[in-house]
Formats: C-alpha cells, sequence, structure tokens
C-alpha cells in the first residue's frame, strides 16, 4: 500500500528572498537535522538572466533503524537525489527528491515547494507532499514502512523550526532585508543604492530597514481551496500531528473534487478521521454514509425546522446547561426521572429520534460558538446522566431497542462530539442495562465515560473535577437553579394508536414501526400467530390496553390457522378493520389447540410484558378477548370493577396496542424480555389491581 502525505501551509512572516537565505544555509550540511550527515551538488545551472537556479545534490542520510536490519540491507546510510529550481522572477522554489538507495524496492518521493503569501507579499508559504512505497524489502516490508514514516514525520516537526532558526540567525547577523530580483537590463540602468546587498540570497550583506516589521497573521475565515493554514489548523481544530494534519487536507481536497454537495467543515470532518483512527479510507466512506444521510432526510436544517411538541418539551428531561470546566458545552439528561415508554407511545420513535439529532446539532453549533469565546478549540462538549429512579421499568425491550437505534445512528453520524459522559447516582439496575448497551457503543466513546453510584460524585475526585462548583445543578447537591424539566408519567390517553402514528405529518426517519393496534369485540377476539419451527425458543409480548378490560392467553396448535377478519360482528363494521381471529369456531380446545399460558385478566390502563419459553414445534396463537363480568353465585359476589366495566360505554369494544417478538432461546438469557410478566411501574393502577401478580405467577408458568 502506498503511504502519502500533504502538509498544511506553513506561513513564515518574512520575504520570500530572506526565507531563501535561510534555506540555503541547510546546506552542505545541517547540525539541526542530526540524520542529515552531509551533501554534494551533482548539477548546477543558472539561465541568461539569473532568474533560474537550479541545482542538484546528492544528499546523505543516517537512517535510526536497528542495526540487524542495516546489516541485513547491507548499508550503513542512505542516499536521496534532491533537485531544487528556484525562479527568482516568480519568487518560487521547487523541491524535488526521491532515493537512490533501494530504488528497485522502495520507492520515495517527495515535492516542496516555496511561493508569496497570496495575501501578504512580504510572507512565505511552504507546501509539502510525499509517497511512500515499498514493493519489497527482503521480508521486512512493515517494520520499514514503519521506520521510514516515524523518521519522516520527525523531519516534518523539525522542518520549520531550522528555518526560522537560520532566520534569527541571519536578523542576529544584521540581515533583516534583501532586494528583490530584477532583470539585468534594468540593473545596469539603476545606479547601486547606499545599503544595497547582492542580488545573491545566499551572501551576506549589509542591513537595511525592512518596510515593516512582521506583524500577527490574521486569523483566516476559511481556507484558501484545499490548503490549510498551520496557525489556522492550531487555532481552530487543535494540535494535530503531521500525519494527521496530512489526512485531513488530503480528505478535505478529495471532497472538494468529487462531492457534488456542501463541503462540511473541518471540524466536522477531522471527528470522522479521529473516529477511525485517522485511516483516511475508512473516514471517507464513513463520512460520505453520513453526508448522503444527511442530504436524504434534510438534517442540516433540522434547527429551522424542527420544532419539539409542547408534550416533549414537558416530559424530556434533558437540556443544555452552561460548560464544564474544558470550556465543552454541558449537558443535562435526567434519565431516571424519564418516562421512557410514554415518550416512545405517545409521540412515537421518528419525534424522538429527530429530537436527539437536533441536540447533536445544536451541541455542534454551541461548540463552535465556545471556540471563539475561549480562543482555543473546543470540538466535543460533555454530558451529565442523572440516573436517580432508574429501575426495571425502564428496561422495557422496545424502548431500550428505540435506544439502541439512537445510538447507532448518533455513532454513524456524530462521532467524537462526546468529550466526556459523567454518569451520577447510577442504581443497582445500571449494569443490566449497560451491558445492554454498551457493545453497541464505539470503544473510544466507552473510554469517555466516568461512573459514579450513590453520593460518590460528591467531593474530590467526583463532579467538581469537571464542573465548577457554582454550575453544578441544585437537584445533585449544587447552588445552580436548573431549568431541566423533571419529567413525569406521561399520561395514557395521550398515547398513539399505529394509525395515528403513520398518519402524522413528520418525516419519517424510521423504517419500521414497533406497535400495532387492534381492536377486541364481544364475541371477536383479537389473535395473531407465530410459526415456531424450533422447539426451543422465547416469545416476548408487551401491550397496553387503552380502552376496555381483556383477557390474554396464549395457544398452541399443530394446525395452521387462516385469518379471518370479523367485522360482521361488530355493531360499527368499518372500526373492526384491525380485528383478526384465527382459531376456527370448529376446533375443539384439548384437541385441534391446547392452551399453554393461564389466562390473564387485563385492565384498562394496564401495562403488560411476559415471555413464554415453547417445548414444541408448531404455531402459537396470542390471544385478546373481552373481559365480561363472571357469572354469579350465592358464594360470591361481582368485583366492583366488573360491575363498573359493564356499565360504561366502552364495553362493546377494547383497544389495545401490543408488540411481539421471538427469539432464538440462546439470545434470550440476558435479554430485556427476560423480565417477569408484570404491570409495568408506570402504570398508575398496578398497586391496586390483583393483575400484578397474576401476571408474575403467569410468567413463572412460561418458563
Amino acid at each position: 500500500m502506498v503511504q502519502k502525505y500533504q502538509s498544511p501551509v506553513r506561513v513564515y512572516k518574512y520575504p520570500f528572498e530572506l526565507v531563501m537565505a535561510a534555506y540555503e544555509k541547510r546546506f552542505p550540511t545541517c547540525p539541526e537535522i542530526p540524520v542529515f550527515l552531509g551533501s554534494e551538488i551533482l548539477h548546477e545551472s543558472k539561465s541568461e538572466d539569473g532568474a533560474i537556479h537550479v541545482i542538484e545534490r546528492s544528499c546523505k542520510l543516517n537512517v535510526d533503524a536497528p542495526r540487524l536490519l542495516k546489516k541485513i540491507a547491507g548499508v550503513e546510510y542512505v542516499f536521496f537525489i534532491q533537485k531544487n529550481t528556484v525562479n527568482w522572477r516568480e519568487r518560487t522554489l521547487r523541491i524535488e527528491a526521491h532515493n537512490e538507495t533501494f530504488a528497485n524496492r522502495v520507492v520515495v518521493r517527495e515535492t516542496c515547494s516555496y511561493s508569496v503569501h497570496p495575501e501578504n507579499e512580504d510572507w512565505t508559504c511552504f507546501e509539502q507532499s510525499a509517497s511512500l512505497d515499498i514493493k519489497s524489502f527482503f521480508g521486512f516490508e512493515s517494520t520499514v514502512e514503519k521506520i521510514a514514516m516515524k523518521q519522516y514525520t520527525s523531519n516534518i516537526k523539525r522542518g520549520k523550526e531550522v528555518i526560522e532558526h537560520y532566520l534569527k540567525e541571519l536578523i542576529s547577523q544584521g540581515i533583516t532585508f534583501i532586494p528583490r530580483w530584477s532583470p539585468p537590463a534594468a540593473e545596469e540602468e539603476r545606479a547601486p543604492a547606499p545599503g544595497d546587498i547582492p542580488l545573491d540570497p545566499g551572501a551576506a550583506g549589509t542591513s537595511r530597514e525592512p518596510p515593516a516589521s512582521p506583524c500577527p497573521a490574521p486569523e483566516p475565515a476559511s481556507p484558501d481551496g484545499d490548503k490549510l493554514d498551520a496557525d489556522y489548523i492550531e487555532r481552530y481544530l487543535g494540535q494535530l500531528t503531521p500525519m494527521q494534519e496530512s489526512c485531513l487536507i488530503r480528505l478535505r481536497q478529495w471532497l472538494q473534487e468529487t462531492h457534488k454537495g456542501k463541503i462540511p467543515k473541518d471540524e466536522h470532518i477531522l471527528r470522522f478521521l479521529r473516529a477511525r483512527d485517522f485511516n483516511i479510507d475508512k473516514a471517507r466512506e464513513m463520512l460520505c454514509q453520513s453526508l448522503a444521510w444527511r442530504k436524504q432526510y434534510q438534517v442540516d436544517f433540522i434547527l429551522q425546522s424542527w420544532r419539539p411538541p409542547a408534550l416533549l418539551e414537558e416530559y424530556y428531561t434533558g437540556g443544555w446547561h452552561y460548560q464544564d470546566k474544558d470550556g465543552r458545552p454541558l449537558y443535562i439528561l435526567r434519565l431516571g426521572q424519564m418516562d421512557t415508554k410514554g415518550l416512545v407511545k405517545a409521540l412515537g420513535e421518528e419525534s424522538l429520534l429527530r429530537h436527539v439529532l437536533s441536540i447533536n446539532e445544536e451541541g455542534q453549533k454551541r461548540c463552535e460558538e465556545n471556540t471563539n469565546i475561549f480562543g482555543r478549540p473546543i470540538t466535543s462538549w460533555t454530558c451529565l446522566v442523572d440516573l436517580e429512579g432508574l429501575n426495571m421499568r425502564h428496561l422495557w425491550r422496545p424502548g431500550v431497542k428505540a435506544l439502541l437505534r439512537i445510538i447507532e445512528v448518533v455513532e454513524d453520524n456524530y462521532p467524537e462530539t462526546l468529550g466526556r459522559l459523567l454518569i451520577v447516582r447510577a442504581p443497582r439496575v445500571f449494569p443490566v442495562l449497560w451491558t445492554l448497551v454498551s457493545p453497541f457503543i464505539n470503544e473510544n466513546t466507552r473510554q469517555k465515560f466516568l461512573i459514579y453510584s450513590g453520593n460518590n460524585y460528591q467531593g474530590s475526585g467526583g463532579l467538581v473535577d469537571y464542573v465548577d462548583k457554582d454550575v453544578i445543578p441544585d437537584f445533585l447537591g449544587g447552588e445552580c437553579m436548573c431549568t431541566v424539566s423533571e419529567g413525569g408519567l406521561v399520561p395514557k390517553s395521550l398515547y398513539q394508536t399505529e394509525d395515528e402514528s403513520e398518519n402524522s405529518d413528520h418525516i419519517r426517519l424510521w423504517t419500521e414501526t414497533i406497535y400495532h393496534s387492534a381492536s377486541v369485540l364481544k364475541g371477536a377476539p383479537h389473535e395473531i400467530f407465530v410459526e415456531i419451527l424450533e422447539g426451543e425458543s422465547v416469545i416476548t409480548w408487551d401491550f397496553d390496553i387503552l380502552k376496555g378490560d381483556v383477557v390474554f392467553s396464549l395457544f398452541h396448535s399443530k394446525r395452521a390457522p387462516e385469518p379471518s377478519h370479523k367485522e360482521a360482528s361488530s355493531p360499527n363494521p368499518s372500526a373492526a378493520g384491525d380485528n383478526v381471529q384465527l382459531i376456527d369456531k370448529s376446533w375443539v380446545l384439548g384437541v385441534d389447540y391446547s392452551r399453554v399460558e393461564s389466562p390473564l385478566v387485563c385492565r384498562e390502563g394496564e401495562s403488560i410484558q411476559g415471555s413464554h419459553v415453547t417445548r414444541w414445534p408448531g404455531f402459537y396463537i396470542l390471544q385478546w378477548r373481552m373481559h365480561g363480568p363472571p357469572p354469579c353465585s350465592s358464594s360470591s359476589l361481582p368485583r366492583v370493577d366488573d360491575v363498573l366495566a359493564s356499565l360504561q360505554g366502552s364495553s362493546h369494544k377494547c383497544k389495545l396496542i401490543y408488540y411481539y417478538e421471538v427469539l432464538a432461546s440462546k439470545d434470550f438469557r440476558g435479554s430485556m424480555s427476560s423480565l417477569e410478566s408484570c404491570n409495568s411501574g408506570f402504570s398508575q393502577l398496578s398497586g391496586v389491581t390483583t393483575s400484578s401478580s397474576q401476571s408474575q405467577s403467569s410468567s413463572h408458568l412460561s418458563r
């Protein structure tokens, strides 16, 4: 594989002629670069008018390589041929170099150029590019490549320092100005002026006051083309190694040449390079996929187009809150107080995803603002997650799936935007959630997590190490009032049905709908079937009763059921379109099919979760039928709930939303669906009904 390098534009705030005089002082030897042992001029020529000067040298290098490798190669030193072409008229110097030693095994090519700064003719720009192609080297190709790249990057870092060293040496000798080249005819007509020095930039001369003392370079608002000024990189992007700078410039140049859409900012490109450890091919693939995704869903305009629904603003427990000690924007998320299940069911996954995307877009915007405020690169933010209140109710499978999808989207399109994640008041249930979520989080991101249980976040080693005391929120023992919502339970009356979710007019970002809605009518239960090909599988379910009371059962049959819509039995046929009955009236229980789960009475407003480990292959039927009052007897009285249900206007129709999934038994261990089948803690009725204990009993039976 050919290794390539492209430098940023390095600026010397001195005229071209003075920089050339400093450059010539590097020859024939340069103590400032220890590996450069010396050079010998092979050929030298000048044009008739003296404007073009060409020098070809043989340069001797002592490469820092293992003694054994040098012995195997049979050489102690490496020789390069360097050709320098200076054009005094155009004020440019082009340097071309290639290796002479092992030229048939290793090909090294380097091109450098010095030129006048496009915005200030008294400054000089320097650019450098190189390539390394190791064809064969006695079986040590990988070792030689590492040695060569290490040596090369080390010399690159020294290059600018060496020129500046010799510039200071010239100035200390009184040489602060060298006149520009002029044609011989013009030179004959002009009388020599006192104080002028010889035209040869390499010769010493008397000093003359320069036109103006060098002044600080203006901070460039945007780089010129594919060139990035080194001062700009340090000011806005941070400290980068020469090879990292090269990757950034090359990827940006490739985008300018091939990408037809909007070119992302340098900070954005750099995030993708860091996410792929500066592997330019992998970063390019990741970035291109993200750019296509942004275009498809118009993410660039999300801050202008997205307005969170009032319900989200009231119940979503997250918000921006000042910044941390490093100047990173600080985002606070009170996850333990958030009704994740209610938000998913009331708003849908698409709305939550769009809200998370808007948060990430806002975070990037705040990073840019803080970069300008603090005068140093700030490219990521800090997230403070409070888990007080987190319990098993949050470990709800569809909700966890939605969370994993959001993590996947963020990881793919907002890499390296999280600088630090502080998790405080982690409860005992947190390791379960972490076990599920952590495999989907990039290793580089996981290393930024700091987790505190109980009150360990207080005091030294806690939040005060990362957040100023006057910024710590009041609910964590600080003195700063935090405006982040405290959340709460989302009313079930706000839950969406499947039809409502599909008819919403926001742009869909998800490819699947988790929930289905169904009606349960008198005499017409709603049923779905699952075909199990292997005996050891797990059927999981999760459903909410939005209206009326139902009885849930699970059956097994060897016969394939035939779906039929029971519209005739409904007082309003059009309303029964989402009701399906599978068990034929001619089927006999115990002969054509059998019950494998005890019936579970589910009351209006309850949330039910459960699972069943299958024993035999065949067809499993999940059934919801309307629950009627039990027959009266002399020994028992009807329950108050049953009497009230019979008096309600909804007694002829029940409504529910449900989700189910089939897992292989080997994938079930540790799954969120392995929770006991029970009423969710979010259910306002779970504490006052008896179906919770019944449901738990049902779950134990299913295992």
